[in-house]
C-alpha cells in the first residue's frame, strides 16, 4: 500500500486525467455551432447528443474524486503534530500489530492442530476402504481404541 501523500498525488492526478478526458469528451461530442439560419434547420434534423449524460457523468466522476482528494489531505498529519506524538501513536500501533500477531500465531496453531487431526481421520477411511476392497477384516486403528 502506498504511503498517503502518493496516494495524494494519484488522486490529484486521477482528477486532472478526468478533467482532460471530460473537457475531451465534451468537445467530441459537442454540436456544430450555427453560422446561419440554414446551419440551425440542418441541426434540428441531426439525432439527439448524449452530451448532457456525459456532462453528469463527468461531474460525478469530478466531485468523487475531488472529495477523495479532500479525504486524503485531512488524513495527513497535521502542522501541530509533533514527534513525541507521533512516536507515542507509533508504539501504540506496534503494541497493536504484536496483539494481532499473537493471536494470528493462537489461531495458525489450532489451524495447524485441526489440520493434523482431519488428515489422520482420512487417513483411517482410507485405509478403511482399502481394507474393505481387499476382503481383510477390520482392525482397529490406535486412533479408534
Amino acid at each position: 500500500m502506498a504511503d498517503r501523500l502518493t496516494q495524494l498525488q494519484d488522486a490529484v492526478n486521477s482528477l486532472a486525467d478526468q478533467f482532460c478526458n471530460a473537457i475531451g469528451v465534451l468537445q467530441q461530442c459537442a454540436p456544430p455551432a450555427s453560422f446561419s439560419n440554414i446551419q440551425t434547420a440542418i441541426n434540428r434534423d441531426q439525432p439527439a447528443n448524449p452530451t448532457e449524460e456525459y456532462a453528469q457523468l463527468f461531474a460525478a466522476l469530478i466531485a468523487r474524486t475531488a472529495k477523495d482528494v479532500d479525504v486524503l489531505i485531512d488524513s495527513l498529519p497535521s502542522e501541530e503534530s509533533t514527534a513525541a506524538l507521533q512516536a507515542a501513536s507509533l508504539r501504540q500501533l506496534e503494541e497493536e500489530n504484536h496483539d494481532a500477531a499473537a493471536r494470528l500465531e493462537e489461531v495458525v496453531y489450532r489451524g495447524d492442530m485441526l489440520l493434523e487431526k482431519i488428515q489422520s481421520a482420512l487417513a483411517d477411511i482410507a485405509q478403511s476402504q482399502l481394507r474393505t476392497r481387499n476382503g481383510a477384516p477390520h482392525q482397529p486403528s490406535p486412533a479408534e481404541s
